[in-house]
């Protein structure tokens, strides 16, 4: 019991809540395409998008489970930060532009580019399906795990109550919306999640006279550990085991960022490749002021709250920075942290719902049953269809995952990102031989290596931090697949293109690199 006045914080919550969903109903009554629905009419600025962006891309991964992560383990836990600030300049290089100028709504539509579309088509959406729901099963298991703060709730059943109302609102943002609704909704989080972050960060300081120092040496008096928290190897690199797992881990993050399907989507809501690189600049400003504000939260939760009670409270780990919030400002100030936290959770899982959906109506439904010829008022019923069912999947898998680290468990996201669809996108901009062969052997490749190796690591079970922690069948000794399963993708592409039958179409590999280049004609098709 943290001492929150529950009434407070229930209501904070709620006038987030009706506040959002009143933006959401407005921008919805211009959704009249599927243009509209799915990339808001490229109608964003970079700016705009940028902030969104980080929005989107900013979870309660982030903020929670980062936070939580650097109170328990110190340093160990900043290095996820390290590689999501890196990871953008791949996007930045690499993937904004050209995506920007040869897609139109969905990551299919570059991969199937100039390959033969049904087949493509179908392993760029279960590719996207697949991540997008375990991307989502982190956030609701964070929701849980903070309304279970927020509301004083301990009971397995309550928290699962608590998901179920969260996947619901979720399913709301999308269904009404859309992508311009959605956005909006971004938007005005990520700005209220930098402010809170930094007036957290500035009283948090000022408690300890703006002396850093005095924070850490608190902070390492607080913590079982010591000052072994200060310097590297408390999680990862006390063996060389160890030391492969954070190798594996940092693969993971600094490729799967690039390559994460609703961070793709985004690139098309803006009206050109300029504005497309614009947003991953301010994207990259922004959380790289953001991860520098989680590092002294972290830290600040381990001199102030303590290892051992952040452990013990409702959520575990992703419980500090609540528990940081009602130390330093009492009910008000945890209503909201606590608000603004569950902000991100509805506003990443609409941005990743709207991908899902997204991808199944646009690349399944209407171009590889309809052939191309859906009409757009059937495509977004399609999409809408596919939202609620997505959002049934996730409220599920939330309530199975309810408890584990979600900095983790969204780790493990990115690892199939990096797997099934970084390979396939860069060979696709930049191999003219790449054909469909090698398409499928890297998406299909990289994606079932990374799940079976998941399920027979210590991430699912053998370990206390395990989903299922009373049963071992860990073969694969390492939490994070990515070092294998990435290159593996990589190797599949090549053999399969190598090997393949159908040799890669000349005309349009050029067209596709003239429009990756210049952006010409990319509003054609």
């Amino acid at each position: 019991m943290t001492g929150a006045n529950t009434a407070l914080n229930l209501t904070v919550f709620s006038v987030f809540v009706l506040l959002t969903l009143y933006i959401v109903y407005r921008a919805s009554t211009r959704n009249v395409s599927a243009s509209d629905y799915y990339a808001a009419g490229s109608s964003f600025t970079g700016t705009q998008n940028g902030i969104a962006l980080s929005g989107d891309f900013l979870s309660a991964a982030s903020f929670l489970g980062i936070s939580g992560a650097i109170a328990v383990n110190g340093y160990d836990g900043f290095l996820y930060s390290i590689g999501w600030v890196v990871a953008w300049l791949i996007s930045l290089m690499f993937i904004a532009e050209r995506l920007r100028n040869t897609g139109r709504f969905t990551m299919g539509d570059v991969m199937a580019f100039r390959m033969r579309q049904r087949p493509v088509r179908a392993a760029a959406a279960n590719s996207t399906l697949v991540i997008s729901l375990f991307y989502m099963i982190a956030q609701m298991a964070g929701a849980g795990g903070l309304m279970a703060l927020l509301l004083d709730v301990h009971s397995k059943l309550g928290q699962a109550v608590i998901i179920v109302v969260v996947g619901i609102v979720m399913v709301l943002y999308v269904l009404v919306g859309g992508m311009k609704g959605t956005t909006w909704v971004q938007i005005i989080k990520a700005v209220l999640l930098l402010l809170s972050v930094t007036m957290l960060t500035i009283f948090l300081i000022g408690k300890f006279g703006f002396d850093f120092s005095s924070m850490l040496d608190r902070a390492t008096q607080r913590s079982p550990l010591g000052e072994s928290v200060l310097a590297p190897g408390v999680r990862y690199g006390a063996t060389g085991l160890t030391k492969l797992d954070f190798l594996s881990l940092a693969l993971a993050l600094v490729l799967g960022t690039a390559a994460l399907p609703h961070v793709l989507m985004r690139f098309y809501t803006v009206p050109n490749a300029r504005e497309a690189r614009k947003s991953v600049v301010w994207a990259t400003w922004m959380m790289a002021i953001f991860y520098s504000c989680t590092m002294i939260i972290g830290f600040g939760a381990m001199a102030l709250v303590g290892t051992d009670k952040i452990l013990d409270a409702p959520g575990g780990e992703n419980s500090a920075a609540p528990l940081l919030a009602y130390q330093i400002g009492g009910t008000v100030l945890l209503g909201v942290v606590c608000a603004v936290a569950f902000a991100t959770i509805l506003a990443v899982v609409a941005g990743l719902t709207l991908t899902a959906s997204a991808s199944f109506a646009h690349d399944v439904y209407a171009n590889m049953i309809k052939h191309g010829e859906a009409e757009p008022r059937d495509e977004v019923r399609v999409a809408r269809i596919t939202a609620v069912c997505v959002g049934v999947l996730a409220i599920a898998g939330g309530i199975a995952a309810n408890g584990q680290n979600i900095a983790f468990l969204v780790a493990l996201a990115f690892a199939l990102a990096a797997s099934a669809n970084l390979p396939t996108l860069l060979y696709s901009m930049f191999w003219k031989r790449f054909n469909t062969r090698g398409t499928l052997w890297s998406i299909y490749g990289g994606l079932t290596s990374c799940l079976l190796l998941i399920a027979f690591s210590p991430a699912i079970s053998g370990s206390k931090s395990s989903v299922f922690p009373d049963v071992d069948f860990a073969y694969f000794p390492l939490s994070n697949p990515g070092i294998v399963s990435i290159p593996l993708s990589f190797l599949a592409g090549f053999v399969g293109t190598v090997l393949g039958g159908d040799e890669a179409d000349p005309e349009k590999q050029a067209e596709m690199e003239v429009r990756g280049l210049t952006g010409l004609g990319s509003n054609l098709r």
